[in-house]
Protein backbone atom coordinates (compact mmCIF):
# COMPACT_ATOMS: atom_id res chain seq x y z
CA UNK A 1 0.00 0.00 0.00
CA UNK A 2 1.36 3.52 -1.16
CA UNK A 3 0.63 6.61 0.42
CA UNK A 4 -1.13 8.69 -2.89
CA UNK A 5 -0.61 11.77 -1.29
CA UNK A 6 3.26 11.17 -2.18
CA UNK A 7 3.06 9.98 -5.79
CA UNK A 8 4.18 12.71 -8.15
CA UNK A 9 1.42 12.43 -10.24
CA UNK A 10 -1.20 12.55 -7.72
CA UNK A 11 0.07 15.91 -6.83
CA UNK A 12 0.14 16.47 -10.37
CA UNK A 13 -3.38 15.52 -11.04
CA UNK A 14 -5.46 17.25 -7.85
CA UNK A 15 -3.42 20.54 -8.50
CA UNK A 16 -5.33 19.79 -12.30
CA UNK A 17 -8.13 18.87 -10.95
CA UNK A 18 -8.35 22.42 -8.51
CA UNK A 19 -7.42 24.50 -11.52
CA UNK A 20 -10.55 22.62 -13.93
CA UNK A 21 -13.01 23.46 -10.85
CA UNK A 22 -11.80 27.34 -10.86
CA UNK A 23 -12.16 27.83 -14.60
CA UNK A 24 -15.24 26.03 -14.92
CA UNK A 25 -16.77 28.76 -13.20
CA UNK A 26 -17.08 30.79 -15.75
CA UNK A 27 -19.03 28.47 -17.73
CA UNK A 28 -22.89 29.06 -18.25
CA UNK A 29 -25.21 28.13 -15.96
CA UNK A 30 -27.18 25.92 -18.58
CA UNK A 31 -24.00 23.97 -19.02
CA UNK A 32 -23.66 23.12 -15.30
CA UNK A 33 -25.51 19.16 -15.86
CA UNK A 34 -23.75 18.79 -19.58
CA UNK A 35 -20.43 20.04 -20.20
CA UNK A 36 -19.58 21.53 -17.06
CA UNK A 37 -20.35 18.47 -14.94
CA UNK A 38 -18.64 16.02 -17.28
CA UNK A 39 -15.23 17.58 -16.95
CA UNK A 40 -15.91 17.48 -13.47
CA UNK A 41 -16.21 13.93 -13.35
CA UNK A 42 -13.69 13.47 -15.47
CA UNK A 43 -10.83 15.71 -13.76
CA UNK A 44 -11.62 14.52 -10.14
CA UNK A 45 -11.73 10.87 -11.73
CA UNK A 46 -8.15 11.10 -12.23
CA UNK A 47 -6.53 11.86 -8.99
CA UNK A 48 -9.59 9.56 -7.28
CA UNK A 49 -8.31 6.53 -9.08
CA UNK A 50 -4.86 7.20 -8.48
CA UNK A 51 -5.72 6.91 -4.50
CA UNK A 52 -7.67 4.64 -5.23
CA UNK A 53 -4.77 2.47 -6.65
CA UNK A 54 -2.50 3.08 -4.33
CA UNK A 55 -4.60 1.92 -1.28
CA UNK A 56 -5.12 -1.51 -2.92
CA UNK A 57 -3.13 -4.89 -2.37
CA UNK A 58 -0.88 -4.72 -4.79
CA UNK A 59 0.95 -3.05 -8.04
CA UNK A 60 -0.79 -5.02 -10.34
CA UNK A 61 -4.00 -3.27 -8.72
CA UNK A 62 -2.45 -0.30 -9.02
CA UNK A 63 -1.44 -0.37 -12.89
CA UNK A 64 -5.15 -1.10 -13.34
CA UNK A 65 -6.29 1.67 -11.44
CA UNK A 66 -3.46 4.08 -13.66
CA UNK A 67 -4.99 2.64 -16.72
CA UNK A 68 -8.58 3.61 -15.59
CA UNK A 69 -6.89 7.00 -14.18
CA UNK A 70 -5.41 7.37 -17.86
CA UNK A 71 -8.73 6.57 -19.82
CA UNK A 72 -10.08 9.73 -17.62
CA UNK A 73 -7.30 11.97 -18.50
CA UNK A 74 -8.01 10.97 -22.18
CA UNK A 75 -12.01 11.87 -21.71
CA UNK A 76 -10.87 14.91 -20.03
CA UNK A 77 -8.71 16.35 -22.77
CA UNK A 78 -11.96 15.58 -25.32
CA UNK A 79 -14.09 17.78 -22.79
CA UNK A 80 -11.40 20.75 -22.61
CA UNK A 81 -11.82 20.62 -26.75
CA UNK A 82 -14.85 20.37 -27.16
CA UNK A 83 -15.60 23.27 -24.27
CA UNK A 84 -12.60 25.62 -26.35
CA UNK A 85 -14.21 24.65 -29.78
CA UNK A 86 -17.42 26.36 -28.42
CA UNK A 87 -15.80 29.23 -26.95
CA UNK A 88 -16.25 28.21 -23.22
CA UNK A 89 -12.48 28.60 -22.48
CA UNK A 90 -10.07 30.88 -23.59
CA UNK A 91 -7.52 30.05 -25.54
CA UNK A 92 -5.08 30.75 -22.90
CA UNK A 93 -7.12 28.38 -20.15
CA UNK A 94 -7.61 26.20 -23.11
CA UNK A 95 -3.62 25.54 -23.61
CA UNK A 96 -2.59 25.33 -20.21
CA UNK A 97 -5.14 23.17 -18.98
CA UNK A 98 -4.32 20.70 -22.38
CA UNK A 99 -0.92 20.86 -21.49
CA UNK A 100 -1.19 19.95 -17.85
CA UNK A 101 -3.17 17.23 -19.22
CA UNK A 102 -0.90 15.79 -21.47
CA UNK A 103 2.10 15.86 -18.85
CA UNK A 104 -0.20 13.94 -16.47
CA UNK A 105 -0.70 11.24 -19.28
CA UNK A 106 2.83 10.88 -19.34
CA UNK A 107 3.64 10.28 -16.07
CA UNK A 108 0.85 8.02 -15.54
CA UNK A 109 2.63 6.40 -18.72
CA UNK A 110 5.85 6.26 -16.93
CA UNK A 111 4.59 4.96 -13.48
CA UNK A 112 3.06 2.08 -15.41
CA UNK A 113 5.85 0.92 -17.37
CA UNK A 114 7.54 1.19 -13.99
CA UNK A 115 5.33 -1.11 -12.10
CA UNK A 116 5.57 -3.58 -15.36
CA UNK A 117 8.83 -3.06 -15.17
CA UNK A 118 9.05 -3.95 -11.64
CA UNK A 119 6.45 -7.16 -12.08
Amino acid sequence: MKDFRKQKVWVKTHALALNIYKVKKAFPKEEIYGLTAQIRRACASIPANIAEGCGQGGEAELARFLQIAMGSASELQYHLMLAYDLGLLTNSDYNQLDQDTGEVKQMLTSFIKKLKADR
